[in-house]
């Protein structure tokens, strides 16, 4: 089938509840359970679904005994469902919040450097203005983040900007630059030295970001470059809360970005090693899909960011 083909197939056949099953199918893999969750019978969902292959030539889902996958033709049709759902979305947002107050949902990922202070200052302003406006906030590494944000499932990524965040259809804005710092809980064995060298860190076990992120590329080459192997054994993690509570309850040690140290110096939780990484300050900011516009709540929860940004010191 050619191009023209299957446009003017998908123009003329292609409603938005197709749309939506084909996403909620997708998610649950199991035609049963999506059918349900669109108050739909089985029947009929299993009818469009075949009609739709029907009139495109292509199966689009693998059946067997345990549900439904889809096809390479599946993935693409999903893919794009999903924008065009989400662009449905976005002019049903502005014409609300037009209508009666900033309304919406505002799907956000963040990485590490983000998720002590700036995320979570920037939606409580927020909130206190726009109270109608709901978040959803999802923690997790920049190559995860960045799959959801292509097709629309994430409005935008908040955190340490890895290397080449331009181009591949994304844009990043930087907020502000930040440093890394060594952390351990105040009564560590560690904490009343004045003056500690890398090699003496290596006596404990470390907590460091996955090795597919940035940061951690530039700890590996920091310490490729003062002559130490990164620890075979670390604990590989950017959850903010299970890095703390290891920290309190071990003797283990961490590189974490400045803002989340600061945030648990102050109240006295962790504290701030004297030794030094040789590692440049790095971009914090955000990092969105290239051409899509953003809801009014998605646009101004960026504001709340760059205002909090601004404050940094």
């Amino acid at each position: 089938m050619t191009p023209e083909k299957f446009e003017r197939t998908l123009m003329a056949r292609l409603k938005f509840r197709h749309l939506k099953l084909l996403v909620t199918v997708n998610e649950q893999r199991n035609i049963f359970k999506a059918a349900q969750a669109l108050n739909m019978a089985q029947p009929a969902a299993t009818k469009t679904i075949r009609e739709l292959e029907k009139d495109l030539e292509v199966e689009l889902f693998e059946r067997s005994s345990r549900g439904v996958t889809p096809t390479l033709y599946g993935d693409i049709l999903v893919r794009h469902a999903k924008l065009i759902l989400a662009q449905v979305r976005g002019a049903s947002e502005e014409l609300a919040s037009l209508h009666g107050g900033l309304v919406g949902r505002v799907t956000v990922g963040t990485l590490l450097a983000a998720s002590a202070t700036l995320l979570p200052v920037a939606i409580a302003r927020l909130k206190k203005e726009c109270p109608n406006v709901s978040i959803h906030i999802l923690e997790r590494t920049f190559d995860s983040l960045s799959a959801g944000l292509r097709i629309g499932d994430i409005d935008f990524v908040v955190g340490r900007l890895p290397r080449g965040a331009q181009g591949d259809g994304l844009d990043s804005e930087v907020l502000y630059h930040e440093p890394v710092a060594f952390a351990a809980r105040t009564d560590h064995p560690l904490a009343a030295s004045k003056k500690i060298t890398l090699q003496d860190l290596l006596d404990y076990e470390w907590i460091l970001p996955p090795q597919t992120t940035y940061l951690r590329q530039e700890v590996d080459e920091a310490l490729r470059t003062a002559g130490i192997e990164s620890p075979v054994r670390a604990v590989e993690s950017v959850s903010i809360l299970a890095n703390r509570t290891l920290l309190e309850e071990t003797d283990m040690i961490s590189v974490m970005p400045d803002q989340v140290l600061r945030f648990y110096e102050k109240d006295g939780l962790l504290q701030r090693l004297p030794v030094t990484l040789d590692i440049s300050p790095g971009p914090i900011g955000i990092s969105l899909c290239e051409g899509r516009t953003l809801s009014p709540a998605a646009n101004y929860l960026l504001e709340k960011l760059r205002e909090v940004a601004a404050e940094h010191d």
